[in-house]
């Protein structure tokens, strides 16, 4: 899975890290921030970091999101929370809320992967965090409590950076929805695939793919509504603009709305708003 060229809260006083958790932190943890940093594999595992300054990020507890006490209900929590020994401490999570753990038995090259499961299940995979991100990305892990990777896609990593959103409405056009995403990619290429669903009761679906060369990522609605979503860097906003007003014409369709992720009307492309990331 091809890094980022600047991983976002990769970097960082690691020593200073493991004396505030008061405990030191695998290697193959640290390699995985240090490639990688704050972000997500294949639209799916999310690795944390403890550098950087998001609400979001960071390996601690925080306890305003349990409910309960760890210390008394052990029904709820079977395991200990770090930093009580031998206790679960954060690494990861997961687009379905489940958290992704280390078991800290032992010195941490010996520590084991624990998934809590956003409905309270646990299960152990005796490896640490790389190997598990790793066997996970190309289907080689059996688990009950997390979905298993989309089988025939080739594993990627996005990094967490701001981006812009916006949503095309656009109108049918002469051409099927095949040849308008055939289209619509051979426009923006290279292209890479990012999955692809399609509901078993109507003409409803999704077709997710992203630029290879720019960091775009983009899904296209089969049908009701029809539109196209994209997610770039700030800085691209032009050369986006451009590429992909040229495509909606060569689809044969028309622009009808520009909107933001949150469904928020435009009057243009360029208009600026509080939901921009």
């Amino acid at each position: 899975m091809t890094p980022p060229t600047v991983p976002v809260d990769a970097r960082g006083d690691w020593a200073a890290a493991e004396t505030a958790l008061g405990a030191r932190l695998p290697d193959d943890y640290k390699w995985l921030v240090d490639t990688y940093g704050w972000g997500e594999f294949c639209d799916f595992l999310c690795l944390r970091t403890p550098f950087g300054t998001s609400e979001h990020n960071g390996i601690e507890w925080q306890r305003g999101h349990l409910t309960g006490s760890p210390e008394r209900d052990r029904a709820r929590y079977p395991y200990p929370l770090h930093p009580a020994p031998g206790g679960l401490l954060l690494w990861g999570a997961t687009m379905d809320a489940d958290r992704l753990c280390w078991l800290t038995d032992g010195p941490p090259e010996a520590w084991q992967v624990v998934v809590w499961s956003s409905e309270g299940w646990y299960e152990t995979h005796p490896m640490d965090a790389a190997g598990f991100i790793g066997r996970w990305a190309v289907g080689d892990i059996s688990s009950r409590l997390i979905a298993d990777m989309e089988p025939d896609l080739a594993p990627w990593f996005n990094a967490f950076r701001p981006r812009v959103h916006r949503c095309l409405r656009l109108s049918e056009g002469p051409l099927s929805h095949p040849e308008r995403l055939r289209v619509l990619r051979e426009a923006l290429a290279p292209t890479t695939d990012r999955g692809a669903w399609r509901s078993e009761y109507d003409e409803t679906g999704q077709d997710h793919f992203a630029t290879m060369d720019t960091d775009w990522l983009l899904t296209y609605d089969v049908s009701r509504p029809h539109q196209l979503r994209i997610g770039y860097p700030p800085e691209d906003t032009e050369q986006v603009r451009k590429r992909l007003l040229a495509a909606v014409q060569l689809m044969g369709c028309q622009v009808l709305e520009f909107t933001t992720a949150t469904g928020t009307p435009l009057p243009t492309w360029d208009a600026a708003t509080d939901d921009e990331q």
